[in-house]
């Protein structure tokens, strides 16, 4: 991977994939971080989609949290519960790069909006080549520096109904608005918003040029989502959710760790090769 100082660029075969923009330039509104944008297919193809106008806090694929204690990590209003609903409060906390700890092996530091250092994280990015396929390896280990219990939820454990956003979130183009929806188990469609699957996938079309794109996100062990915050209308989203319905609560000192695996492929995947690869690939 080839490191610009505020980005690190993954290239295959002279065709650039992914670029993780590390030090972002993103107004305190929409809570800074780190994020993956754009990702593309092995043709070059984009296949994220990066400040959508509903909602300018979406930026590829990203490592957040809308409610962390209070905190707010994802960007824009925080909701509160079913009274309130989404406020705009000062609440919007920050994610630091601070180093390299080696190749792909970055530390940063999760810093709420009044200041407070809650969070050390390392978080580990590979990329695997294949034919008409790529793998981005994903590993996020984070640790709670607070001195108190951190508490990450989301909208449906503060109240609302089926909103349970959190962790590992990758927002499509709006070409791949109605999309195809596939998961494990003969599963798949709009009803697997909060479900639970080993995998799922997410088959869209190109603007633009001829053809379309499938994602496959797959979860590691021990990383099983509490159920997937997934859309394809009235825009394309993929979340294995780390605190969909549950409340996930990390006392002082302890670490939170979670892993993926995101597939990059040219083409429309049915199950039966999404089944094949994930045989032939475990």
């Amino acid at each position: 991977m080839k490191d610009t100082g505020t980005e690190l660029i993954a290239d295959i075969d002279g065709v650039e994939v992914m670029r993780y923009v590390y030090r972002p330039d993103t107004p305190v509104f929409e809570a800074p971080k780190p994020y993956i944008h754009p990702l593309r297919t092995l043709r070059g193809d984009v296949v994220s989609a990066y400040r959508p106008h509903d909602h300018p806090w979406h930026k590829g694929v990203q490592m957040t949290a809308p409610w962390v204690s209070g905190q707010n990590f994802w960007g824009g209003g925080t909701y509160v519960d079913p009274t309130q609903e989404y406020v705009d409060l000062p609440n919007n906390g920050t994610m630091r790069h601070e180093e390299w700890l080696s190749p792909g092996v970055e530390r940063l530091t999760w810093w709420t909006q009044g200041g407070e250092h809650w969070i050390d994280e390392t978080r580990t990015l590979t990329v695997e080549p294949g034919d008409g396929w790529w793998t981005l390896g994903f590993r996020s280990s984070l640790r709670n520096v607070r001195g108190e219990e951190l508490e990450f939820g989301s909208p449906t454990t503060n109240g609302r109904d089926m909103a349970g956003y959190a962790g590992f979130f990758w927002r499509g183009p709006r070409s791949f608005t109605g999309g195809t929806v596939l998961a494990s188990d003969q599963q798949g469609g709009p009803e697997m918003m909060g479900r639970t699957a080993s995998w799922l996938a997410f088959t869209g079309k190109h603007d633009e040029v001829d053809g379309s794109a499938t994602l496959l996100f797959r979860p590691a062990a021990g990383s099983s989502p509490d159920g997937w915050f997934v859309r394809s209308e009235p825009f394309a989203a993929v979340n294995p959710s780390l605190a969909f319905f549950t409340p996930v609560r990390l006392a002082p000192g302890e670490t939170l760790e979670r892993s993926y695996r995101l597939v990059v492929a040219d083409g429309a995947w049915d199950r039966a090769r999404l089944e094949a690869h994930i045989a032939n690939h475990p």
